[in-house]
């Protein structure tokens, strides 16, 4: 065969692999045009750069050019070392893991990625130091990583033999009364707050709300970086009353591929401003700095809480039709977020937050479900005490006194900086499986409830089952749902009430890691159980959609399920401004057209005769 035969041949099995992967059909088709395949160059090729390269990188971002090393690469020389000893102390800390290059907030997931670290990174200090790389990168045709914090459920801060931009040092916070995005005069000042690449939530949490008494719409986990969030539509504890953290986004400074630094906001590049709302982190450039609105700080924040456990299977399904029933009266309202989850073992556990009700108005939405499940001690025992209440909000994330908290304890941390307690499992966890599927509010009408209520029960049947409301817009605020619809994000959100997670995992291991073992077939049955109880709730919702940050790895249908009908325009977008495909990421915009690591690209070679 003629090598221009051979060419059509492998653009027709790029199609067919793209529909096989469930991309749009338009996607597939632009896949069948003819091909040659294009290489990033790895360490040993012989276009990877020489050593005086590398030391004029070195040069021009003022020495902050270093190796990485894997996290637990001081342990290779023993056990007993002082590096292996400070490792193993440290690596339970978000903000440890943070501040290691080679660093991820996970140790990996089961047959789908393993850290890996780069071969270099550019610890940046400045927008600067980010052209910089990423214009060496470009140059020498490398595969580019970009990571502020590491906090990826995906891997996707970790690819081997890359160039890692690290943003970790850029962490800058500022606050303004009036904020005007560029190019956009006549838009009415607002309150806001600026936030560089490599700062995290609490950063912000601080700034703006116990030092400055005001609120910015972030993310739940403290120790999540604000960039990665923003770019991937983000939800926190109280987006239902105040939208996702992209919704809130003002403006953004961006390096692109081709190295130019960008404003983008509604008024200039608004097709780039739309995409870095929701569109994916690690996809559109290196997001510098970015500028969020502020809002007026209720009052109050608040939580409910509490474990019961049914005592048989009849009285658990009773407790869980009970509970969608009350929660469609009660607490589907812009109030209420955070979750409860079932569980096989027959328990209903409550994780939930509110906003805007004083102490009497929390312990009064909750006391209707509450007294009926005390009413019944034939079905039903308290395991963990039921409670509700609402505390001042300008101290929600303070961390001296609060039992809520761990401090990062370490010399020459931020006196603010600590997390959740309640997400200290998740810190280094090592994922067996995980899926997300937004459920739409059509499902709480009275006639639909019987069903919701049953495929829940089957679903609790294999595995916990999360109920996130604050990550659904449903029941939000009209303003609120506008501004969602204004995203990248999969418009499904929007009539969605609820995100249900069903994941799992087990204690770290990461690559290196002393005694850290997994057992496979026992994580591949987890995974499969994760499998088995998201099927009974697609069943009731077959096209739901999902949350990029938290879903499958292995999702077939991706750019549908992240993006929905937005997905066209965003790889359009993906073409205008990195038509070469320099930012790939795991199923993010315009992966389709790169091999899984990748290195590898089919790309139009218009030039062949």
């Amino acid at each position: 065969m003629h090598r221009r035969g051979l060419l059509k041949a492998a653009a027709v099995l790029a199609a067919q692999s793209a529909m096989w992967r469930g991309l749009p059909a338009w996607a597939a088709e632009s896949a069948s045009t003819e091909s040659r395949v294009l290489r990033r160059v790895r360490p040993g090729d012989p276009a990877w750069p020489k050593a005086e390269a590398w030391r004029k990188l070195n040069e021009a971002v003022g020495g902050n050019l270093i190796p990485v090393q894997p996290l637990f690469a001081p342990c290779a020389a023993g056990e007993q070392s002082a590096a292996c000893q400070s490792v193993a102390a440290n690596f339970r800390n978000p903000f440890y893991l943070d501040d290691q290059p080679g660093g991820t907030q996970l140790s990996g997931w089961l047959d789908a990625w393993t850290p890996s670290p780069s071969v270099y990174a550019v610890k940046a200090r400045n927008t600067a130091d980010v052209a910089a790389a990423v214009n060496f990168a470009r140059e020498n045709n490398l595969r580019l990583a970009v990571k502020g914090t590491g906090h990826s459920y995906q891997g996707t801060s970790s690819a081997p033999d890359s160039l890692l931009i690290w943003t970790h040092a850029m962490n800058g916070v500022a606050l303004h009364d009036n904020f005007v995005p560029q190019g956009c005069a006549g838009v009415p000042p607002v309150p806001a707050v600026t936030a560089e690449a490599g700062a995290v939530w609490i950063d912000l949490y601080h700034a703006a709300t116990t030092v400055a008494g005001r609120y910015v719409q972030g993310g739940g986990c403290a120790d999540t970086g604000v960039a990665g969030l923003v770019q991937s539509g983000g939800f926190g504890s109280f987006s239902k009353g105040f939208g996702s953290a992209a919704a809130g986004l003002l403006e953004a400074e961006i390096v692109t591929a081709d190295g130019t630094t960008r404003i983008a906001n509604a008024c200039t590049n608004p097709d780039l401003f739309r995409a870095i709302r929701g569109g994916g982190g690690g996809t559109w450039g290196v997001v510098t700095k970015l500028t969020l609105r502020t809002h007026d700080l209720p009052e109050h924040f608040g939580a409910a809480w509490g474990t019961v456990k049914a005592k048989s299977d009849d009285a658990f399904r009773k407790l869980v039709a009970r509970f969608v029933d009350f929660y469609a009266a009660n607490l589907f309202n812009p109030h209420w977020g955070e979750q409860v989850a079932f569980s096989p073992d027959n328990t209903l556990n409550i994780s939930m937050v509110c906003q805007g009700l004083d102490n009497d108005q929390a312990k009064q939405a909750w006391a209707p479900f509450f007294d009926w499940m005390r009413a019944a001690p034939h079905d039903y025992s308290v395991t963990d005490d039921l409670g509700a209440r609402a505390t001042e909000a300008r101290h929600w994330w303070d961390i001296a006194g609060n039992p809520s908290m761990n401090p990062d304890r370490r010399a020459g941390a931020p006196l603010w900086h600590g997390w959740w307690k309640g997400d200290s499992d998740q810190v280094g966890a090592f994922i067996h499986g995980y899926d997300s599927l937004w459920l739409p509010a059509y499902l709480l009408q009275p006639e639909q409830r019987p069903a919701l209520a049953s495929a829940l029960f089957a679903a609790s049947r294999h595995k916990k089952v999360q109920l996130h409301f604050n990550k659904g817009l449903a029941g939000a605020p009209q303003d609120v749902i506008d501004s969602a619809k204004a995203t990248a994000t999969n418009p499904q959100v929007c009539y969605a009430f609820v995100l249900v997670i069903i994941a799992d995992g087990e204690a770290p291991a990461y690559p290196g890691e002393p005694h850290a073992s997994v057992d496979v077939a026992a994580a591949r049955r987890d995974a499969h159980a994760i499998d088995l109880a998201t099927t009974e709730l697609r069943k009731l919702v077959p096209g739901a959609g999902s949350y990029v940050s938290e879903s499958n790895y292995f999702n077939p249908a991706w750019s549908r399920a992240f993006w929905g009908v937005n997905y066209k325009h965003l790889y359009l977008t993906k073409q205008k401004y990195d038509p070469e495909g320099f930012f790939i990421v795991h199923h993010g915009v315009g992966s389709e057209d790169w091999s899984a690591d990748g290195f590898t690209k089919l790309a139009a070679d218009r030039n062949e005769p």
